[in-house]
């Protein structure tokens, strides 16, 4: 039923840890996201840790559970920066900024993701589809203000080409240092003495 709240379940041996031990629990997971050892041998020095300071050790299941958990986050995580590094390589300065995009390429696969686990009902539909919305319009407002800022550039170019062309006289030799001066001026406002 769409309906139904979501609890957040039983909690495992590993959420009923004390203060204490959170050091070694963060520990256990980073060493399980390096891959370096196995499951086995971190649950192992996990426990000898835990046993150093008087609290019960974790069970196997309950380790392994929170693995294949960490494990599938850590795969969605890897996914979504290929996509964004698959994104970025076709972006170019001419086109809308990169986060707009990339926010609305990542909108489409929560939804995708919520839509196939069944986790989403009408509000979350709605608040999801009025937060694409609101991207899809930040990215027209971006290229926008990327054109606007390109003609104002290509036009500040151009009154300091104009500008630097009216100090070289024809047939005379160019002062180069005046020429710089002028281009300074006209393009970034920059005013010597």
């Amino acid at each position: 039923m769409a309906g139904e709240r979501r609890t957040r379940g039983r909690l495992s041996s590993l959420d009923l840890l004390p203060e204490e031990a959170q050091d070694d629990l963060l520990w256990a997971m980073a060493q399980l996201n390096k891959r370096a050892r196995s499951q086995a041998d971190i649950l192992f020095e996990l426990n000898d840790r835990l046993e150093v300071k008087g609290i019960d050790e974790i069970s196997r299941s309950a380790f392994n559970r929170k693995s294949t958990s960490l494990k599938a986050r850590s795969l969605q995580l890897e996914e979504r920066s290929h996509i964004y590094a698959g994104i970025a390589e076709r972006l170019t300065p001419e086109e809308v900024g990169k986060s707009d995009l990339v926010l609305g390429e990542f909108l489409k696969i929560l939804i995708d993701q919520l839509l196939s686990g069944g986790d989403l009902d009408s509000k979350n539909a709605m608040e999801l589809a009025r937060a694409y919305k609101e991207t899809i319009v930040a990215q027209r407002h971006s290229a926008e203000h990327q054109k606007k800022a390109e003609e104002r550039a290509q036009s500040r170019l151009n009154k300091a080409i104009d500008a630097a062309e009216g100090l070289v006289a024809k047939g005379e030799k160019p002062d180069g240092l005046a020429v710089i001066k002028k281009i300074r001026e006209e393009v970034y406002g920059i005013f010597e003495e």
